[in-house]
């Protein structure tokens, strides 16, 4: 049986704490529903009624997308170990882009994350908590070093032309938000010129 809660309290933000993965499910009026897994020790509580988690550089930025069309979010959080249990957090939420106010202050809250792209801050109007019975166990056994590895191959030049490439539109064609790079900051490669691999691991045709 669900449970509602107006906001956060202990015992569900150490819930929160534990957790190696997470789920954020945005959609735009129109177009497709997105649902991205996240991990990398990439969210902090700031508040009982508030979170912001960090975002890599990815193939897509559909979230991104969509809060500028939609702004509303919902995380969700599953215990894959003990006692089950499902956490939701419904909300509004809204980016935060490098060169804004709070980036310097909210990136000091995480780990250092080569190719970080943007930041999520979700205000909380609604907590909720259901069985997870239907969850499998699993056990936790590190997170991935790929994503730090693939934007250190391609350096801070490479990862802002691939943003500036990929992520500045959706896959329905609507506009991220993402800042154009600065003119200081090299020229964007063309996709033909990609010498590195992509996020999936393919290579661009020479």
């Amino acid at each position: 049986m669900a449970t509602q809660y107006e906001q956060l309290n202990d015992r569900l933000t150490e819930f929160i704490r534990e957790q190696h993965v997470y789920f954020v499910a945005t959609a735009a009026r129109d177009g497709r529903v997105n649902v991205s897994p996240k991990g990398l020790d990439s969210l902090r509580v700031l508040g009982p009624n508030k979170v912001v988690w960090l975002n890599g550089t990815g193939s897509g930025n559909e979230t991104a997308a969509h809060l500028l069309d939609t702004p509303r979010m919902t995380l969700m959080f599953c215990a894959f170990t003990g006692k089950p249990v499902i956490l939701r957090l419904y909300g509004t939420a809204r980016a935060v882009h490098r060169g804004d106010a709070e980036w310097d202050g909210l990136l000091a809250l995480f780990p250092p994350l080569r190719g970080a792209r943007n930041m999520f801050i979700l205000e909380i109007d609604l907590v909720q908590t259901s069985c997870g019975f239907g969850v499998p166990l699993f056990e936790y056994q590190e997170q991935r070093t790929l994503m730090d590895s693939w934007a250190a191959h391609r350096g801070e030049d490479g990862v802002q032309s691939y943003q500036q490439e990929r992520n500045r539109v959706s896959i329905d064609g609507f506009a991220t938000g993402l800042p154009e790079r600065s003119h200081d900051a090299g020229p964007v490669q063309s996709r033909e010129n990609h010498r590195t691999p992509n996020m999936d691991g393919t290579r661009t045709p020479q």
